[in-house]
């Protein structure tokens, strides 16, 4: 791609899913889960031959800075920026957009998580760069799509609609957007055939969200020609952030906006958003326990163990849990009832959060 092709990674997030190996100051895509490199890391890895280093963002929040830029110590410093508050990805995605207009006005950009797994780069890249041609050429916003392998209610959904004739095949109109709906609605989305996953990733240029921002959420876009037009962008957003609306980008903009195609993702995706999806990427043991670490079993079936410290856990008579140990606390939960742990954390003590 040319050198006007920008990456923004969002590197925030509050670390309650993943507790007790994620923590505030260490969300989910600073842990190493996978392997060596953390879901960050490998985000801008999978980027490299793409999208120039000196041409990817990284925004994250006050409290990850300093542990973003320790993890990447070789990356741009001038491109790790902190959000000076919490409003959401509008906000945060405004944000970017106005620090990319400043340096290059015709810039193309990819919004993208920094905590979602994918493995397959080249079908990414290629993905990524069929997106960047359409929205350069059409001033389409762009958004990929997730084919759905099962009806789950825990994300967003697109919904497509007629094919799109243009620069490159397979885009589709956006019909709507759903929201995370109910099992029963969920598998009548997925039975259709015309919905995808929303995963959170945008490809735009600049002068395209620009007016749509203008158009439909007029404080973003100020917000944006402030940053672009200013001799100090840096006092912009620390005044002016904080006051931003607090709502996602597609309640603000993509719902709303009159071109929005969607593409569907050739790439394997896992949003990885809990303790239950990465039992698949352990290792596996007899009757159905997953583990990270060495683990001895006795009448034991279905558990997840993991623990940061690679200590020897032992199993006997039990079902269905998840463990986890790190060095200063544990965690065990029942599997059915994972997504009680992010409210577990705000009731802990403050040193545990």
């Amino acid at each position: 791609m040319s050198n006007s092709f920008y990456a923004l990674v969002l590197a925030g997030g509050s670390g309650t899913r993943f507790w007790p190996l994620s923590r505030r100051v260490k969300p989910k895509q600073l842990l190493t889960l996978f392997n060596e490199q953390s879901l960050l890391e490998e985000t801008v890895t999978r980027l490299a031959g793409l999208i120039p280093v000196e041409n990817i963002l990284i925004l994250t929040n006050q409290e990850q800075e300093e542990a973003v830029r320790k993890l990447l110590p070789n990356h741009p410093e001038k491109n790790i920026f902190a959000e000076p508050a919490r409003r959401d990805t509008a906000a945060a995605i405004a944000l970017g957009v106005g620090l990319i207009v400043a340096r290059d006005s015709d810039a193309t950009m990819v919004v993208l998580p920094a905590d979602h797994l994918i493995k397959d780069k080249l079908s990414f890249q290629a993905d990524l760069r069929a997106a960047a041609t359409v929205a350069s050429k059409t001033g389409d916003l762009v958004i990929i799509g997730i084919t759905p392998t099962w009806a789950c209610p825990g994300y967003g959904y697109i919904e497509r609609g007629k094919k799109v004739d243009g620069p490159v095949s397979d885009f589709f109109e956006v019909v709507r957007f759903r929201e995370k709906p109910a099992s029963d609605l969920a598998e009548t989305f997925v039975k259709s055939g015309n919905f995808y996953w929303n995963a959170g990733i945008f490809i735009w240029s600049v002068k395209a969200i620009l007016t749509e921002l203008n158009r439909h959420a007029p404080a973003l876009g100020e917000f944006i020609s402030s940053i672009r037009h200013s001799s100090d962008p840096t006092r912009v957003i620390e005044d002016r952030f904080h006051r931003l609306p607090k709502i996602s980008v597609d309640y603000a903009v993509m719902e709303k906006a009159s071109r929005v195609v969607v593409k569907a993702a050739t790439f394997d995706w896992d949003d990885v958003g809990s303790w239950t999806s990465i039992a698949k990427y352990l290792e596996q043991l007899p009757n159905g326990n997953a583990t990270n670490t060495s683990v001895s079993v006795e009448g034991s079936n279905n558990n997840i163990v993991f623990s940061d410290q690679k200590l020897h856990l032992a199993l006997v008579g039990v079902n269905d849990l998840i463990v986890v140990q790190t060095k200063d606390s544990i965690l065990v939960c029942h599997r059915h009832e994972v997504e009680r742990v992010k409210n577990l954390v705000a009731s802990l003590p403050e040193e545990f959060q």
